[in-house]
């Protein structure tokens, strides 16, 4: 059995999909809300869903049936300011996991993210040293959070301390795709954008606030959610691999390519209007992620990722234009 925590949510729910599909037996640890993610959950054969508060207690009997622990579950948006519900969640969570699975002897997987390289200025290389590390500086508490439990894992591995039999951590870059539809202003361009597009209104992006960079010309590492649930399995079936691992694609794309596979996608005419970034995000904006893949390459992973023009088809052709959008 493997547990999921913040399996409702869009990649632990692809991921838990992805364990279904294979046959495993998955419970999920989450808060279903008021909304509908719980449809996230309802094509898939989930053998429990445990509330946080009940976490522990649930894992002091299922100490020695569990193969993994996949931990998704964070306050994900950047713009929280509850920084002290950022620790307890993001932060504390993490390493009472991290311990958890340390003594009793279970993989850990855990998600960081590509917003603890902060503006980009010291590069996109996953490399796994307390030195390497601290090069780095998020621009918000976010970033900040996922970084954190990052070095601190980097200080128990370096001084040879007790970890999981096998662990990972995984920096998540522009994770896009089914089953986002409950993050508000937090899903992704293309499902805030799809219905609108699809209706003949313009596509909406942010304004340049840099005279490097022309309207819509950021760029990011976008990767299709299915490839980012594909990773995460594969590090379960290959005990072997431990490390702290980019999860992009590789490949920066700008706003301006994800909008035309967006129209190419819903057969639409190009029409994009440029809105203003609210100011709270204009100095703590990226204007340009890449990941490294070549430690992930290294350590056996050899599939290939989506395109950004064949996941965004995918997502808007079988589930956008869906009346059952869910995965």
């Amino acid at each position: 059995m493997y547990l999921v925590t913040g399996g409702a949510g869009m990649i632990g729910s692809n991921i838990v999909a992805e364990l279904a599909a294979g046959g495993y037996e998955v419970t999920v640890c989450d808060w279903l809300r008021e909304d509908e993610r719980w449809r996230n959950l309802a094509k898939h054969d989930v053998a429990d869903v445990i509330r946080p508060e009940a976490l522990f207690e649930w894992l002091s009997g299922a100490a020695g049936a569990l193969k993994g622990i996949v931990h998704m579950g964070a306050i994900s948006a950047t713009t929280e300011t509850d920084v002290d519900a950022i620790v307890r969640n993001n932060i504390r969570l993490t390493l009472d996991l991290w311990d958890w699975c340390a003594e009793n002897r279970v993989p850990f997987i855990y998600a960081s993210s590509a917003a603890t390289y902060g503006d980009g200025s010291a590069g996109f290389d996953d490399e796994f040293a307390c030195r390497a590390l601290a090069a780095l500086l998020p621009l918000n508490a976010y970033g900040w959070s996922k970084h954190f439990v990052d070095r601190r894992i980097a200080r128990i591995v370096e001084a040879r301390g007790p970890t999981p039999p096998q662990w990972a951590g995984l920096k998540f870059f522009n994770v896009y795709g089914p089953n986002e539809y409950h993050k508000g202003s937090m899903k992704s361009v293309v499902a805030q954008n799809a219905e609108r597009v699809a209706a003949g209104e313009p596509l909406r992006l942010f304004r340049s606030y840099r005279a490097d960079y022309g309207d819509g010309e950021q760029v990011r590492d976008f990767i299709y959610v299915k490839d980012a649930a594909r990773v995460a399995v594969w590090l379960l079936k290959n005990p072997q691999v431990s490390g702290l691992f980019n999860l992009g694609t590789g490949q920066a794309r700008s706003w301006l390519d994800l909008g035309r596979a967006l129209f190419a996608a819903l057969e639409k005419s190009e029409a994009i209007e440029f809105v203003p970034m609210p100011e709270q995000l204009r100095g703590k904006y990226q204007y340009h992620t890449e990941a490294r893949m070549d430690r992930l390459r290294a350590a056996g992973y050899d599939a290939p990722f989506t395109s950004l023009e064949g996941g965004v088809k995918d997502y808007v052709r079988n589930y956008l234009l869906r009346d059952d959008p869910y995965r």
